[in-house]
């Protein structure tokens, strides 16, 4: 199989997977490349044991243009130089002169190539272009257009069905983490929307990687008509969300960004949770055994929402609350 150059556009979602996953097969798996290419990338194109993407693109695009000078257009096809020169004296932009080019001359160039010549060959010609501050950047590929993109691809809590707001049925979750006074530990916890059934996992590495493993691991002995809907807040301990849903069978939602109250269950869950652990709690010699002692105890405290049934009698012994409110 031959090698494929990644984008910039892959390059800065690899950017950002390395600061949340740690293994290549994840993040081939993730951007649907070859682990070869994830390796690949990163032997040639880190400096200093750091990765970052637009200095990648660079060093490969330098790379490919020493390697392929000869396919210049600009720098080996006169009637191109010349004519895209005459246009530009004429403060046309690259963008007019490609066009009008491939019209009336049967030129065939991208605009971009113009401004990538410009800036990399020619750079006393900046002055005939409207905007000289920059260096031009393509159109995809920023972070900013990477994130809102990555955005777009989430499920929003709005798309629920109304079964899950009204609380009829069990299985559809809400999931949070409480931070400890490290920063890098704390609990993972995920509450039953209509009993109140918490599952807490302590983690000693925030990362994306470790909150799915927990996730699928402790999903896996929850009953299959028990697991519908996981809502999420917008941490990005969160992000491989897409391999929780595969591995989980569940549908993923993430409520708006500081929208806490959409997750209401989740964030008064762990509430109770930190009359255990407060605030600024260390976690780094904190036992998984002590976590489930105290969510043992809150899921056989009873509710009044539940007319005081426990969480633990109406979503494991099936209990059914006469009056339960929402």
């Amino acid at each position: 199989m031959s090698y494929q150059q990644l984008t910039l556009k892959q390059r800065f979602q690899l950017e950002t997977l390395l600061e949340t996953m740690q293994v290549h097969k994840h993040i081939a798996q993730w951007m649907d490349v070859n682990e070869s290419t994830i390796s690949r990338e990163l032997n040639r194109n880190s400096e200093n044991g750091k990765y970052e993407a637009r200095h990648a693109h660079s060093l490969s695009f330098r790379r490919r243009k020493s390697a392929k000078s000869k396919s210049k257009k600009l720098l080996n096809n006169t009637t191109i130089h010349n004519y895209v020169k005459e246009k530009l004296k004429l403060y046309w932009s690259p963008e007019q002169i490609a066009g009008r080019g491939r019209k009336e001359s049967g030129i065939i160039i991208c605009y971009e190539t113009i401004y990538q010549f410009i800036y990399e060959e020619k750079p006393e010609w900046k002055k005939y272009l409207r905007q000289k501050k920059g260096k031009y950047r393509r159109r995809h590929g920023t972070k900013a257009r990477e994130k809102a993109r990555e955005e777009a691809k989430k499920m929003r809590i709005d798309k629920r069905d109304a079964v899950v707001e009204k609380r009829e049925r069990l299985g559809d979750w809400e999931g949070d983490t409480i931070v400890g006074g490290e920063r890098h530990t704390g609990i993972l916890t995920h509450v039953d929307r209509k009993s109140g059934y918490l599952l807490g996992d302590l983690f000693k590495q925030k990362r994306a990687e470790v909150i799915k493993e927990k996730t699928v691991k402790s999903f896996n002995n929850i009953p299959e008509d028990k697991k519908h809907t996981i809502t999420y807040d917008n941490g990005l301990e969160f992000s491989q969300y897409e391999f929780i849903k595969r591995d989980t069978k569940m549908e993923i939602y993430f409520a708006y960004p500081y929208h806490s109250w959409e997750r209401g269950t989740n964030e008064n869950t762990n509430g109770l949770l930190r009359q255990f652990f407060p605030k600024k709690s260390m976690f780094a010699t904190l036992k998984q055994k002590t976590v489930d002692n105290a969510v043992t105890l809150i899921n056989h405290r009873p509710r009044k929402r539940l007319d005081y049934l426990t969480p633990y009698e109406v979503f494991i012994e099936g209990k059914v609350a006469v009056q339960a409110r929402k």
